[in-house]
């Protein structure tokens, strides 16, 4: 996706080989013409599958997710990191967070996931893949099927998503970053 890969060049910063700063556009500031652009993009990929669900994580997944379930028109339930004092019945999952290196607890309803739903996980990043790896255990708990896993940014270079498409998962990401070094980025083609 050209539009996505100019911005990631023109706005990104890479802080180091493993840290992409794209805050002016995806995960703090948010364009909404571009997440608008994420999520036909995804569409497009999704269409026809059957999905009857998008799932994210918070937080920097709700943007594109939210857009996505809009296009589709589908709902859209997005995974707490933390448990709220009000959710009773719920999933649960460890996820390790390399960015506050520290181990979490994600939760979600159990009144929003079922054995029907045929899911489509969106998130932001996909890195080593650790909180993908939750939502897996989460959908697993239920026997939701998760039809495919999208992302907008995709760090190849720290194999997350390599290791999720040998296992046989659908992974679709819009933009594969295979290297920051030397501050520049550098796309999979």
């Amino acid at each position: 996706m050209n539009l996505l890969k100019n911005r990631i060049v023109n706005e990104g910063v890479a802080l180091t080989e493993n840290i992409l700063k794209v805050d002016s556009f995806l995960n703090h500031q948010l364009d909404p013409n571009l997440m608008h652009e994420v999520a036909k993009e995804f569409a497009h990929r999704f269409e026809g599958k059957g999905v009857t669900k998008i799932l994210t994580i918070e937080a920097s997944g709700i943007a594109p997710a939210i857009m996505l379930g809009y296009i589709m028109q589908l709902p859209v339930v997005f995974i707490k990191k933390k448990k709220p004092s009000t959710m009773e019945n719920m999933l649960e999952a460890q996820v390790y967070s390399f960015t506050k290196q520290s181990e979490n607890t994600v939760s979600i309803s159990r009144d929003f996931l079922s054995a029907d739903d045929n899911i489509v996980f969106i998130d932001d990043f996909l890195a080593s893949g650790n909180a993908v790896r939750g939502v897996i255990d989460i959908c697993g708990q239920v026997g939701a099927k998760i039809e495919a896993l999208g992302f907008v940014i995709e760090k190849g270079f720290q194999g997350g998503g390599d290791k999720l498409r040998q296992e046989g998962y659908r992974v679709e990401s819009l933009a594969i970053v295979d290297s920051l070094e030397n501050g520049e980025v550098i796309f999979r083609d």
